[in-house]
């Protein structure tokens, strides 16, 4: 297990209980068994990107923030080196932390790899009307909002407040490789 999942698998501890939820209050929250909630919180199973939405969502933070506060660094400068990168167990997305949501500032950066083929569906957006800037570097994405879908090709950019569910797919023959700048409120 890497330093971030450990890092994360505190923090979402830590959340847990600031608020004085057992696990079987987080886990009716989430829809997560709390077993599953468990084995995340010992750092024996790394959560999915869909997990991580629904504890989000349940804590009232925004992934980025939820990642932030796992690898928060208020450094202007961060080497790539220093950059704290998580890979999804289940579609093999990777996700590396650019800048991370730090007291002070309202925007955090992160770089997505998405396989080609996967997809990544979250039910409900953490936070209500975040702001979102999304440029893909390589290969082509559709990401739908609600009722709406977008076929990105490299170079596209699209903005949008996450107010609905929404899905990224890797629809082309490579990897889509995307930047996203998320706006907290």
């Amino acid at each position: 297990m890497s330093n971030l999942e450990q890092d994360l698998a505190r923090r979402l501890t830590d959340l847990r209980r600031v608020r004085n939820w057992p696990l079987e209050e987080l886990a009716e929250k989430t829809g997560i068994s709390r077993a599953t909630l468990s084995r995340i919180e010992r750092g024996d199973t790394s959560p999915t990107a869909n997990v991580l939405g629904k504890l989000a969502g349940a804590f009232g933070l925004s992934m980025a923030e939820l990642f932030g506060a796992a690898s928060a660094t208020a450094e202007r400068h961060i080497p790539r080196n220093s950059q704290p990168v998580w890979k999804d167990p289940e579609t093999g997305f990777v996700r590396r932390t650019l800048t991370p949501s730090v007291s002070g500032y309202h925007g955090a950066m992160i770089e997505g790899t998405l396989p080609s083929g996967a997809i990544i569906s979250y039910a409900a957006p953490p936070v209500p009307d975040l702001e979102h800037h999304l440029v893909l570097l390589e290969g082509a994405l559709r990401f739908t909002l609600g009722c709406d879908a977008y076929d990105l090709g490299s170079g596209d950019a699209l903005r949008f407040r996450l107010n609905a569910p929404n899905s990224y797919q890797a629809t082309g023959d490579v990897p889509a490789r995307y930047i996203l700048t998320v706006i907290t409120p």
